[in-house]
């Protein structure tokens, strides 16, 4: 129940950006046709958005045959997770990285990149397809894949908005400047959502991972890797569409500074500690 109001309220928040951006180009009129648009983007990614997102990185679907120990490892996981059997999905990027998608745990989808199967062993592999069959389990892929489709959608909405600019009641030209803080702003309000929604389902995905899988200390080593390998090779796919990069296991951007301070994953330092402390027991 929790995450189908975590969804509204991703959902809501989606529409209001979308409603200031269109009032703002057009006023009344404007905000309306974007409420409208923002309607129609919310039904197109509740059931299409897995697809697009998957689309985005090129990833091509593996089965028993074409990729048999990948695919055996996820059908074990989800058989002790107690969920139905994912499509399997791989991405041929040199970044090691992983993600989940889909509406529900009936439609869901798993894909890892090439680079993330070469750089793990089996043990901390498996480590990893756990984290993200737990956001199958939790529902949580719905709102990933939701909010990375509208946020790009309103990022695009806002480089209308910069160059095309508004007008106001008597049809003149309003101040340009407003149209820069939009283009900026807006973006930055979307990943705000994201981020407030998404840091704190990380750390249950872990948790939740470690628990099907039955060994956390094998998904902290694998961030542990991840993190020092990724964040030196970049992921075309990730830059070219940074709006979907909250849905990975960890942050596939390159930057730091200002993009860590807004970044929708947690630290993975405190992500390796909490699971050491569950190795543990404390």
């Amino acid at each position: 129940m929790f995450n189908w109001f975590k969804t509204a309220l991703l959902m809501a928040g989606i529409m209001a950006l979308f409603g200031a951006i269109g009032a703002y180009i057009g006023g009344a009129q404007g905000m309306l046709i974007a409420l409208v648009l923002g309607g129609a983007m919310n039904f197109f990614s509740y059931w299409f958005s897995d697809k697009l997102v998957l689309k985005m990185y090129n990833a091509r679907e593996v089965d028993e045959y074409s990729a048999p120990q990948f695919y055996d490892m996820v059908r074990e996981l989800a058989r002790k997770a107690g969920l139905p059997m994912p499509r399997v999905y791989i991405i041929d990027e040199a970044q090691p990285n992983a993600f989940a998608t889909g509406r529900n745990p009936e439609h869901a989808a798993v894909a890892a990149t090439t680079g993330i199967l070469r750089l793990l062993s089996a043990r901390e592999l498996r480590g990893v397809m756990a984290h993200e069959l737990s956001h199958v389990k939790n529902r949580d892929i719905l709102i990933s894949t939701i909010s990375a489709t509208m946020a790009g959608a309103i990022s695009m909405l806002a480089n209308f908005a910069m160059f095309f600019g508004s007008r106001d009641p008597d049809g003149r030209p309003t101040n340009p400047i407003a149209g820069i803080l939009v283009m900026i702003l807006a973006p930055l309000a979307a990943t705000v959502i994201q981020m407030a929604i998404s840091r704190a389902r990380e750390y249950e995905a872990d948790r939740g991972g470690a628990e099907i899988s039955g060994d956390p200390g094998a998904l902290a080593d694998a961030l542990e890797k991840i993190n020092a390998y990724a964040r030196n090779i970049p992921m075309a796919s990730a830059e070219a569409h940074p709006e979907t990069a909250q849905m990975m296991i960890m942050n596939p951007l390159s930057g730091g500074g200002l993009s860590n301070l807004f970044s929708t994953h947690p630290p993975a330092e405190e992500r390796v500690a909490r699971l050491r402390a569950m190795v543990r027991g404390d």
